[in-house]
């Protein structure tokens, strides 16, 4: 069972330079909400409840300006710091005194997930007990992700790291759920060429084992990669339109802890308070009456 979650969000963006020179990429806003409310919110949604965000050095403060400890949400949040970007594994090396010998989930800050399912596959994958699994979206260009062969029975047979020619189209996206030897695994790599840790070498690690396995965002769900300016109006544009048609908003934080009892009125009226006159604490009014 999975019950702490990581959202690596350092990295220097520089993809999207200059707006990242002084700001963290996932403090900028998607649509009405800064970004790392979008990953927190998956971790949320998965009844996870106690959280490490890892952040560039120096920036604690700037996330504790709109995440301070969690206490608002009902849940845990703490913060740890890296010098610099040294791959997705080194999040578990950092953080290995949360994880302290438990399971756990983590999630990219700049990863986007939508879905009806969505979650309560969430759910289901925090229930992972031995082993690690990884999700699935197909993609028109897999060139440009690592992605996962699988056969007809959806057993994964190898993965790879931005292949030239095609091998699948099922790209690995940001979301991954973890045993406890992740630590252990993690501090087994070696770096690549270009001097970080890699996924796909964890992971191969977990499959060399016989012990990765794999789940999916059907059709109908999303997943975007917020890490070009691209990709990252493409989401603004995505949450907009979902949100002006539905009338319901996507990450509220406050909302899904209102739903799940984790906080009550007085906490809602506290937000409301906190985040000011603007359309999002009139969206938290009605959980407010």
């Amino acid at each position: 069972m999975i019950k702490k979650g990581i959202i690596l969000s350092g990295g220097l963006g520089t993809r999207m330079s200059p707006l990242t020179k002084a700001v963290n990429k996932q403090l900028l806003p998607i649509y009405d909400k800064p970004l790392i409310y979008y990953p927190l919110s998956i971790l949320m949604l998965s009844n996870i409840k106690d959280i490490l965000i890892i952040v560039n050095k120096d920036q604690v403060n700037q996330y504790k300006k709109i995440l301070p400890n969690g206490k608002n949400l009902g849940i845990k949040i703490q913060y740890a710091e890296q010098d610099k970007p040294g791959g997705i594994p080194e999040a578990f090396i950092i953080g290995e005194k949360f994880i302290n010998n438990n399971n756990v989930a983590l999630i990219l800050g700049d990863n986007f997930f939508y879905g009806q399912s969505l979650t309560n596959n969430l759910i289901l994958n925090t229930k992972l007990r031995n082993g690690a699994k990884i999700l699935l979206h197909k993609v028109p260009k897999p060139e440009l992700f690592g992605v996962a062969k699988i056969n007809k029975f959806k057993k994964i047979l190898f993965i790879k790291e931005k292949p030239k020619k095609f091998v699948s189209d099922y790209a690995i996206t940001g979301l991954y759920y973890f045993d406890k030897n992740v630590v252990k695994y993690s501090k087994q790599i070696k770096p690549s060429n270009r001097g970080e840790l890699e996924i796909v070498d964890l992971l191969n690690i977990y499959k060399k084992n016989n012990n990765l396995t794999a789940d999916f965002i059907g059709r109908g769900g999303a997943w975007l990669d917020t890490g070009t300016m691209d990709d990252y109006y493409k989401t603004t544009s995505f949450v907009s339109a979902i949100e002006n048609r539905q009338g319901l908003k996507i990450a509220c934080l406050e909302e899904i802890a209102f739903n799940k009892n984790w906080i009550n009125k007085k906490q809602i009226k506290n937000a409301i308070k906190f985040y000011g006159n603007c359309d999002y604490s009139n969206y938290l009014k009605k959980f407010n009456k």
